[in-house]
């Protein structure tokens, strides 16, 4: 992906948090579902750490991935989709040399944006429990990491406070304030989902907000349209794809197991012809005539 690729796709991230219609962000935990994702109309996606880490590791989101981990997640996820990608940096894997590296490489490998959490380092799921956060300060220095990092301007950046299960939901809307004023494109109260908590942020939050739906919640499936009359810009679904591949896979190898057969799995698998259209096939072949003369 040329830089100017990456700088299209950064733009037409800004433009659709923008625009006066709900952007929706696929959760996508690798490649493929970054793929299929792109093929079934959505306009961006998102990868999440709670994502990442189960399809990477088979492991909760405990903080135990890494940089380099996230990086090299991130370019194959970039490199499979032209949308935009919007990733989850945990707290920018350390200090504020850490952070600087986090927002390199990021912008390297393709991604449109990110976003950093005040939690201490490591960083475990905002749904968990046990979670501790970083002083505002701390925090800020992170965020000023970050900015001074950032070479495309077009990248967006956004910081995250998980202080409302901490401190309270008054803490978390005044970390916001304050990491807007350090010149962030985005600052989200991780937590507050509930209609009267999403009002309050989006009137004393400068900037986007976005809603979080998440299955690592534990909650009830909730519609859009009522996310988008309250004014959410954008509303991230970061770990539907996952939990939907869990239970499709566990399906169809357990009826295997149980039936010793693989009669009646059609309609649960996707065809031979549509996954050579998802993977592009006819366009590898034809380069590979092109490339050995046999065009």
């Amino acid at each position: 992906m040329t830089p100017l690729a990456r700088t299209a796709r950064r733009e037409r991230l800004r433009r659709l948090i923008a625009a006066p219609d709900l952007l929706v962000l696929a959760g996508v935990y690798d490649g493929l579902s970054a793929r299929i994702a792109e093929a079934e109309g959505f306009q961006a996606v998102t990868v999440g750490g709670y994502a990442a880490i189960g399809s990477m590791l088979a492991q909760p989101d405990l903080g135990q991935s890494n940089l380099r981990d996230i990086a090299s997640h991130c370019q194959r996820i970039c490199q499979a989709t032209e949308l935009p990608v919007y990733v989850d940096a945990d707290t920018g894997f350390g200090g504020v040399h850490n952070v600087r590296e986090t927002v390199r490489a990021l912008e390297g490998a393709g991604a449109a944006g990110l976003f950093i959490s005040d939690q201490t380092f490591p960083n475990r799921c905002g749904y968990m429990a046990g979670k501790t956060v970083v002083s505002t300060d701390e925090m800020v220095a992170r965020l000023r990491a970050a900015l001074d990092a950032r070479e495309d301007p077009a990248f967006f950046i956004c910081a995250r406070t998980d202080a409302a299960a901490v401190e309270g939901e008054d803490a978390a809307i005044a970390r916001c304030r304050r990491y807007m004023a350090i010149g962030v494109d985005m600052a989200k109260p991780q937590g507050l989902d509930q209609a009267a908590q999403i009002t309050r942020a989006i009137a004393e939050v400068p900037g986007p907000h976005f809603a979080t739906l998440s299955q690592a919640a534990h909650g009830p499936g909730l519609d859009l349209a009522p996310l988008q009359a309250l004014g959410v810009a954008a509303v991230t679904l970061p770990s539907l794809a996952l939990f939907a591949a869990a239970r499709a896979v566990g399906h169809v190898l357990g009826e295997v197991r149980r039936s010793g057969s693989l009669r009646g799995l059609d309609a649960h698998l996707m065809s031979r012809p549509d996954y050579d259209a998802l993977v592009r096939l006819e366009a590898f072949m034809r380069r590979e005539q092109a490339l050995s003369g046999m065009a």
